[in-house]
C-alpha cells in the first residue's frame, strides 16, 4: 500500500483512474461532493474503489457539518456547524456534550451504511480574534478546554458508529490570518501564546489519526510549515503534544505548500513524508496530479504501517446498536433553532 490517500470527484471511476488505482494501491481515498450523488451510488463507489486498489482501502470524507459537508440535502440531512454545539454547551454543558456526541453518532450512521470508514473530524482549532474566517464556526469554541471536551464527545460518537476520526489541524489553525488553501499563513506568536492552540490536541493525543496544518509557526520553525517541518512534527507534535497516532498531511494541492516549497506535488509529498508525516493527502481528483504525488510516496512500512493498521481497526469495527429515528428526534430537540439547510 502506498502512503497516500487520494481524492475522488467522480461518482463512478473512469477506466484510466481505475487502472491507476490498481497499479498504485493507495492506502486510502477521500470522497468529495461531486462523488456523492446518492446513498446507493456512494456504497457502489466505495466497493469499486476497494476493488480497484486491490485491498480493503480506507475511504474518508470531510463531514464536519455546517460549511464543510460533502453529503448535502436533499439526499442527506443537515448537520450544524460545530460552533452550535459550543453555544449549547455554554447554556447547558450536559446538553452541549450530548448534542456533539449525538450529531457525530448520526454522521457515523450515515457513513457506515454506505461503506465510508473515516471522517476528517473533529476540528480542534481554537479561533482567536482577528484570525482568518476559514476556521470560524467550524471550531467548537474559542475556549480550548471547551473545544477539547466537545471534540472528545464528537470522536466518541464516530467511534460508537464504527467510524474512524481524525483530529485537525495540528498544532492549531485558529491563529492563522490567512486561508492556507490560498496563501501561506505565518504565525508569529510566542511559544507561551501557542499554549492555548495546542491544548486541545494534547488533551486528544490518544486519537487514532491527526491532520497537519500548512502553517509556519515562527516560534518553532521560521522556514517550513508544520506539514514539512521535522522539528515541528518530531519535537512538538510527537514530543510535546504526545500524539502517537497516524499523522496525515492536509491536502498537498493547497497553495500554502506551493508558496513554501520548490517543485511540484512529487516534491511536496517527499517533503511531508521525510519530515515525519505517515500519509499524505492529495485531493484534486485529477489523474496527472495523483500520479505526481504517487511518484513521491513510498510503501507504508514500519511505525507508519502500525499506525495505519490501528486506524483501520477503528474504521472496520462494527457499530454499536443504535436507533437512528430516536437519535434524530432527540438531536432535533437538542438543536432546536440551530439546524438550517
Amino acid at each position: 500500500m502506498l502512503s497516500c490517500a487520494l481524492g475522488v470527484r467522480q461518482p463512478k471511476l473512469d477506466a484510466q483512474t481505475r487502472a491507476f488505482f490498481r497499479d498504485a494501491r493507495p492506502w486510502g481515498f477521500i470522497l468529495f461532493r461531486e462523488a456523492c450523488v446518492s446513498r446507493v451510488q456512494v456504497q457502489a463507489l466505495c466497493e469499486e474503489l476497494r476493488e480497484a486498489a486491490g485491498h480493503d482501502a480506507i475511504v474518508w470524507i470531510d463531514q464536519e457539518g455546517g460549511r464543510v459537508a460533502r453529503l448535502k440535502p436533499p439526499e442527506w440531512p443537515v448537520w450544524p456547524a460545530c460552533a452550535a454545539y459550543g453555544e449549547l454547551f455554554a447554556e447547558a454543558e450536559a446538553l452541549g456534550y450530548e448534542a456533539a456526541y449525538l450529531g457525530h453518532r448520526l454522521i457515523a450512521h450515515e457513513l457506515k451504511r454506505m461503506g465510508v470508514d473515516g471522517d476528517y473530524a473533529p476540528v480542534l482549532d481554537v479561533p482567536v480574534t482577528g484570525s482568518d474566517k476559514i476556521v470560524g464556526d467550524r471550531a467548537f469554541s474559542p475556549d480550548p478546554k471547551v473545544a477539547s471536551v466537545l471534540a472528545r464527545a464528537a470522536l466518541e460518537g464516530l467511534h460508537d458508529g464504527g467510524v474512524a476520526g481524525c483530529i485537525k489541524h495540528m498544532p492549531g489553525h485558529g491563529r492563522a490570518t490567512a486561508d492556507s488553501h490560498l496563501a501561506l499563513p505565518r504565525v508569529s506568536a510566542s511559544e507561551l501564546d501557542l499554549t492555548d492552540d495546542v491544548f486541545p490536541f494534547a488533551a486528544m493525543a490518544d486519537a487514532e489519526a491527526a491532520m497537519t496544518a500548512h502553517i509556519i509557526y515562527e516560534a518553532w520553525d521560521k522556514d517550513r510549515p508544520a506539514t514539512c517541518s521535522a522539528h515541528v512534527i518530531k519535537t512538538i507534535l510527537r514530543g510535546r503534544i504526545g500524539f502517537a497516532g497516524l499523522l496525515m498531511s492536509d491536502d498537498l494541492d493547497m497553495k500554502a505548500l506551493q508558496y513554501a516549497l520548490n517543485g511540484g506535488l512529487k516534491e511536496r509529498a517527499e517533503a511531508a513524508l521525510e519530515a515525519g508525516c505517515d500519509v499524505v493527502l492529495q485531493c484534486s481528483g485529477v489523474l496527472e496530479d495523483m500520479q505526481a504525488v504517487a511518484s513521491g510516496c513510498r510503501p507504508l512500512a514500519g511505525l507508519a504501517l502500525v499506525r495505519a493498521r490501528a486506524v483501520e481497526n477503528f474504521a472496520k469495527r462494527p457499530a454499536r446498536e443504535f436507533d437512528p429515528e430516536a437519535g434524530w428526534a432527540r438531536f432535533k430537540q437538542l438543536m432546536a433553532g440551530r439546524l438550517s439547510a
